[in-house]
Parts: structure tokens; sequence; C-alpha cells
């Protein structure tokens, strides 16, 4: 039986990430990187398709667990009626192969115990050949290796390795599953003690950078480790979730692969890390977007994997089940194809933000930028996807054509881009903005209904017109805006929550988005309701499971937490509006 969505929580290296359930199973792990193949599938399917379970043997009456103070290592308080058992789950920051180590400590009493790995690569289709050695099992299949270090006897058969022990109270036994190439020599037992000090003070010497503000430190730390673990350590991009194929329509069909960087997270993430405090994380994802966008701004991805490499085509994971019948289980991304105009205000915004923030500009983000610029003079007012990456007919979206007008905006009013550039396309952009601007307040805004609406001549609301004054492109307080974010108040509004779009009524919708109720909380603090925006940021960071992740959606009718988790986008909405109401910040659209 899958574990709800809301049962998992994260550790994670730097590198890639697992997703650990209350019931001390590993059911999702992808290696040696965040998009790698997972080996461990269990939360798309059942127990058969990959997991790594060590938990009691018996019933077990209770199960509390926590992180350890600011870090990503995960403790799960087992209380059974022999005793308590807590297992400390961790993935080592160090700088050799990924590992997950599970330190096993009695607490009361005498507790017996399992383990059982099962790995099952190629996202749990596969079983390993496994072989014993002296102090563990070595399970490798193709190019992949795993290999348990074990404190007590294993036995091996078809593809899984269990052992049964005892713990007492006071006693300390350590687990570690290291991962390496199959061609390479088996990795050597690790010192998990050592490992997990270096751990902890890895996660607390970076989060003590941050200054806290009094209300909602606490979340908007754990928002931060969080992003922090989505970070990837070797080339600075952000994934946008640590997971694939979880529902945003319970039971339904939209269950996509969230393993990559997007690059229309760009300006929130750069918001986020720069108010916070960390500029070094902020410029490395600044030169991840600056690598991976190369060549023809015409050819440019909406996102793009970890490394940033383009090739995500989407296949059906058919042997998987889904999440609770959840199919398809998507692997790969067909959104990456589409056309999608705002990222290429996004990205010249991101630059800007960082700009402000002090981070100085480089000749290859002034050269992109121009680039930018010159395809977006011929292609502003083209067709393409919204940015919920709709499978169905393109059109002009409001919220898309405003991104291009803050692109130019911010071209033409930069000092550096117009000393670079030259006059005569200075002057062209000049005109430019002001027929964009022109354009979208009369063909994106119904007067007939009072608010700016989905796509061009159209009726329809949408959530993402909630980022119209926070880029900069109509005060919120502009009767426009103000009858728009009125209008999503009372038509998208969810059990307090924003939902993207309009419910269909069908009952098959699915939850609200919670980045969106940040957006209209960041809205509501420029209008000056400063103790309605608190109210909201309240209700969104009151969504977040036990250890403080949130995930991409929550489905009010079941009270269910929904889509994959835990999601960037959301956290850094949570930052970014926390940071809002506490302190003076870098704003998005500024100039």
């Amino acid at each position: 039986m899958t574990s709800p969505i809301a049962d998992y929580a994260l550790i994670g290296d730097g590198r890639t990430a697992a997703m650990v359930a209350r019931n001390g199973s590993i059911d999702f792990l992808c290696l040696p990187h965040f998009d790698s193949d997972a080996c461990f599938a269990a939360m798309l399917g059942d127990q058969a398709n990959g997991c790594w379970q060590v938990a009691p043997t018996g019933f077990v009456r209770n199960v509390e667990r926590r992180y350890r103070g600011d870090t990503l290592i995960l403790e799960t308080d087992h209380h059974t009626d022999a005793g308590t058992v807590r297992v400390t789950d961790f993935m080592p920051w160090h700088d050799g192969d990924p590992m997950v180590i599970r330190i096993v400590e009695g607490l009361a009493g005498e507790v017996a115990m399992t383990s059982l790995l099962r790995p099952r690569f190629d996202y749990g289709r596969v079983p390993p050949w496994m072989r014993m050695f002296n102090g563990g099992v070595c399970a490798d299949a193709g190019p992949h290796q795993l290999v348990l270090h074990a404190p007590c006897s294993v036995e091996a058969s078809a593809g899984d390795a269990r052992a049964t022990f005892r713990v007492r109270q006071g006693e300390r036994l350590a687990f570690a599953l290291s991962y390496a190439p199959s061609y390479a020599e088996l990795p050597k037992k690790p010192n998990a003690e050592r490992l997990l000090k270096q751990t902890g003070a890895a996660w607390c010497d970076w989060i003590g950078r941050f200054d806290a503000p009094k209300r909602w430190g606490a979340p908007l730390k754990r928002s931060l480790l969080t992003l922090k673990a989505l970070i990837d350590r070797r080339t600075g991009g952000l994934v946008a979730a640590a997971t694939m194929g979880l529902p945003e329509v319970p039971s339904g069909a939209m269950n996509w692969d969230y393993r990559y960087c997007w690059l229309r997270d760009a300006t929130f993430t750069l918001t986020a890390l720069l108010n916070a405090g960390f500029s070094d994380e902020a410029i490395r994802w600044r030169d991840w977007i600056l690598r991976a966008i190369a060549g023809d701004p015409a050819d440019m991805r909406i996102m793009y994997r970890i490394d940033g490499g383009r090739r995500l085509e989407e296949y059906e994971a058919t042997w998987l089940s889904g999440h609770e019948g959840a199919r398809p289980v998507l692997v790969g991304n067909a959104a990456s194809d589409q056309t999608q105009l705002d990222v290429y205000g996004e990205m010249i915004d991101s630059f800007h933000v960082g700009a402000r923030a002090g981070v100085e500009r480089t000749p290859r983000d002034i050269a992109v930028e121009i680039a930018l610029i010159e395809h977006l003079e011929g292609a502003w007012d083209k067709p393409g996807a919204d940015i919920w990456e709709s499978r169905g007919d393109p059109g002009c979206y409001t919220y898309s054509q405003a991104m291009a007008w803050v692109g130019v905006n911010h071209f033409v009013e930069s000092d550096a881009m117009r000393a670079a550039a030259g006059d005569e396309l200075v002057g062209r952009m000049r005109g430019l903005r002001t027929h964009i601007h022109q354009t979208v307040c009369e063909r994106g805004y119904s007067s007939s209904r009072g608010h700016f609406v989905q796509r061009y001549d159209g009726e329809a609301l949408d959530a993402s017109l909630l980022l119209l004054p926070l880029v900069g492109f109509l005060p919120a307080d502009d009767p426009r805006m103000a009858g728009t974010i009125a209008a999503i108040e009372r038509e998208l509004m969810d059990g307090g929550l924003v939902r993207r779009k309009a419910a269909s009524g069908d009952g098959h919708d699915e939850g609200a988005f919670l980045a969106c109720s940040c957006w209209l909380a960041d809205c509501m603090v420029m209008q000056g309701r400063r103790d309605e925006a608190a109210t909201m940021l309240d209700r969104v960071i009151g969504l977040s499971n036990d250890v403080g992740l949130l995930t991409e959606e929550f489905h009010v009718p079941t009270r269910r937490a929904i889509g994959n988790v835990p999601q960037a986008l959301t956290h850094l909405g949570v930052v970014n509006t926390g940071l809002f109401l506490t302190r003076p910040v870098v704003q998005r659209g500024a100039v």
C-alpha cells in the first residue's frame, strides 16, 4: 500500500534525494543524480517496485519524527509494546559517491527490527544480481551498483537483501547503502558517526548565514534548507521537485516528471536566495542559466536537465501502477518542447534582480540579454503555451505578453544595456515597450468583467494574473489590477486557498496551487492589507507536513496534499512572502 504523499520526508546530499515514509521505508531514490533512473520507485507503485525499509518487525503503536535541528537529518521514533527505537536517516554531505546511512538506536526496552533492501533499477522494473561479501551485500544491474554495509548478518535472494536483528536500549547500529558504478571497486565501509557529525555541521553552518525574522523564522529556515537540498552542488541548478509522477488530480492522469530545472523559476529563486543572503547560490544559479540557454534564443527550452542537457523525451513507465492508481506515470517531460513567451522576460528579469542585489553583470549575460531582446522584438506577440504548460491550442496569454514588456522595460531602463546595445536598438525598444503595454491593457483586460483575463480577448480568470503587480506591470492599487485581485479572491478561492483556474465542476479537479496563494499574499501586502497577507501565509505554512515540507497543491475536498514533493516553487513562495512581510527586499520587476 502506497503511503500518502504527506507521509514523506526528504533527505538529500545536494546531488540527489530520497523520500522516506513514516513507516521507515525509503520509497523513491534516483542515483547518482536527481534526474537519473530511480532504483526505488515504491512511491509510484508498491514495494515490488523497489524500497528500503528499516522498521520494527511487529506492531508499531505510534511514530514520531522530526529533523534534527536545522538540518536534513531525519529522526523517526517507533514506539512498540516492547520498547522504542529511533532510526536516524541522512545522506552524507561529502565528496564521495552518494550514500544513505540509517542508524538504528534503542531508546527503551528491546525491539525486534527488520531491514528489507529491495533495489529495482530502471524505475522499479529491473531486479539486480546479488552477491554477498564479508559484512554486507552488493546489488548490481547494468551500469549501477548498490553496496549495503550492515552491522548484522544479511540474507540475499531473488534480488532482495533482508536482515532481522534486535536493538536494546543504548545500542546504536549503522547501516550504509553506497552507490558506485558497477565496474568500480566495492565502496569501503563508511564511518557513519563521523559522517553524521560532518553532515549536521554542514547544514547548520549553511543555514546559520540566514538572519531569520522573529515571525515565521522556523518555517522560512525549513523552506530554505529544502531549497538547498534541491540545488545541485555540482552545477548550481535547482530542480522543481525531488519526485516525479505524483498526481495533481487524485487518482488522475496529470502526473508529470518534475526532476528538472525550469527557467520560469529563475527570478523566484534568485529573489529568494538574494533576499535571504545566499548570494553564492544565486550567482551559481545565474551561471547555470547562462550555460543552459546557449545557442539561438528561438531554440531556448523552458526546462533543462540538471546538467543543462536539453533531451527530456517523455514516455510512460507502463509497469508502474501509479501513486494510489494515478496513471500514466510519465518519465521525462514533453512540455520542454513548448514555446512559452514569458521565459524570455523571466530571464531578463532575473539578470536585473541580481544586478540590483549587487551581483556583477558579466559580458556574457549582457550579450545574452541583447540576444533575448532581439528575439523578443519579433516574437512577443506570437501564440504560445501558458505558464501552466497546458497541452492544448496555443494562444496569446496575458501574463506571457506582460513578461515580454518586463524584459523590454528592464532593457530600456538599464544603463549597462543602453551602453552595450547602441542607440538604434534602444530607440526601437522604447517604442516597443509602449506598444506592448498598450496591447496587453487593451486585449488582456475585459472592461465588461472588470478584470484582466487569462488570454487575449477571452473571459476566463487565471491566477498567473496575480503576478502582474509583482513584476511591475501595473500597481496593485490600479483599478484594473484591484478588480483582477478581487475577482480572483471571489472566483478562484477554494477553502481559503487559490486555484490556478476555475473548477470544472466534474469532480475531477486538481487542488489549490499553493504558490498562487503566496502570490495573492504578496498582492495584499502591496495593497496595504498586511494582516490578511500574514493570515494567508500562515494558512499555507499550516499545510506543511509534520517535518515542514510542502507539496505543489492541496486538494481541499479531501484535505490532502497532492502533486510532487517537496515543491520548490511553493517553498520559494513561502520564503519570498515571509521576507516581503518582514523586511525591505529586492523585488521582481523593479528598475
